[in-house]
Parts: C-alpha cells; sequence; structure tokens
C-alpha cells in the first residue's frame, strides 16, 4: 500500500516476520535474524526504482545488452540500531558505501542527540537508504535526513521496520520528498515516546543488552 510518500509492505512474509519480533518471547539470535529478513524484504521494494544503464556484456555465448545500477548509493545505518539493516541492504547493493551516523535518546525529553558523525565534505551519494528498525517520534529521522540534505543527498529514502503515526506525520510534513518504506504502521506512542504496540527497544533486542523498565 503507497499513502504518497509512504510505501507500507503487504506481503504475508512481512506478517509472520513481524509477529516474531513483536513476540517478547522471541531470543536476540532470532529477533536479529527477523530484522534482517525484514529489511531486506523492504529494501527490495525500496531499490525497484533506481535508474540503471545500459551496458554490454560477453555471455558465455554471445554478446548482450544488459543494465548495471546508475547511481551512487550510500546506506545509512542510525546507530547504533540500524546496523541490524545493514548486511542485508549489502547483499543487495554490494558496491554501495556505508556512512554512520550515531545518535541517542535524551530520556528525559525523547529528543535525539547527536554524538557521531563520519559523513565524508564531498562527493554527496545519489541515493542515500537511512536504516533505522523504529521511527518513533521521528526526531533522530529528521535530523538525519537534515545532515544528509547538508552534504547534498538529493534523493532519501528512509526504511524502518516499525514506525508510530506521529513519526510519519512529523516527517512527511518535514520532508515532502522523503520516501518512507516500512513493514508495520502503529497507531500511537506511549508517554516514554515508544512505540505502541510496537516491539520494545530494537537495539537492546539486537544486541540482547538489559531494557529499561
Amino acid at each position: 500500500m503507497t499513502l504518497n510518500q509512504v510505501f507500507l509492505l503487504d506481503h504475508p512474509l512481512v506478517s509472520h516476520h513481524l509477529t516474531v519480533l513483536r513476540d517478547r518471547a522471541t531470543r536476540p539470535s532470532e529477533f536479529r535474524a527477523g530484522v534482517a529478513r525484514l529489511a531486506m524484504l523492504i529494501g527490495v521494494h525500496a531499490t525497484e526504482d533506481i535508474p540503471l544503464r545500459d551496458v554490454e556484456v560477453e555471455t558465455p555465448i554471445m554478446a548482450a545488452t544488459c543494465q548495471r545500477l546508475d547511481a551512487e548509493i550510500g546506506i545509512v545505518p542510525v546507530l547504533r540500531a540500524g546496523l541490524g539493516m545493514v548486511d542485508p541492504l549489502l547483499e543487495l547493493l554490494p558496491d554501495a558505501s556505508v556512512w554512520h551516523l550515531g545518535l541517542y535518546r535524551n530520556e528525559e525529553t525523547a529528543e535525539p542527540v547527536g554524538y557521531y558523525d563520519k559523513l565524508p565534505r564531498t562527493n554527496a551519494a545519489d541515493v542515500a537508504f537511512v536504516l533505522d528498525p523504529m521511527l518513533a517520534t521521528g526526531g533522530s529521522i529528521d535530523m538525519v535526513v537534515r545532515r544528509l540534505q547538508e552534504w547534498g543527498v538529493s534523493d532519501i529514502r528512509v526504511l524502518s521496520i516499525i514506525a508510530a503515526q506521529p513519526g510519519i506525520d512529523r516527517v512527511t510534513r518535514d520532508f515532502p520528498d522523503v520516501k518512507i518504506y516500512v513493514a508495520a504502521i502503529d497507531p500511537s506512542l506511549n508517554e516514554d515516546a515508544f512505540i505502541v504496540p510496537g516491539l520494545g527497544d530494537a537495539g537492546d533486542r539486537i544486541f540482547d543488552t538489559p531494557q529499561s523498565d
């Protein structure tokens, strides 16, 4: 289903793997595997209109006109949870560059705080895929998109597993040209700005670190 710039996946495999991630009994190893599977499904959908160029290759039989990707692509995981989505995207896009932006959430304000930035000064990517399993308030994505725009990226695509409607509303309002690809949209946030019903803290569950009470 497409909602203007928001692309919501509708597929039996997406529904199945989402159920695994939502289940609090899912072990960290299973959770990581589920994140990877969903990231690949989302990645296939998010790359369906990447530009192509014609190339001539020699098959074992004869010359053939084929196509290769015609764009400089950057993969931008939001540390740390976004790291769980990188490898599946690199399986699809092995020639992509990976750039890291580190953010943590201020637990009092629920707003993001930047602490790490490894974007180069020049040579901006043509297309940037921002990876973050959870799009909650939209604050982190807002900060990342602004930084990528400063770098010079014109085509920015956000890939998330679960998004909250308030976060979707914020990002689409602030950035009408940014596309969002997501496996599920949940209705709300709780008083701690966690997605409801959500799946908890994706970073804690990916890396098996203690979750907040």
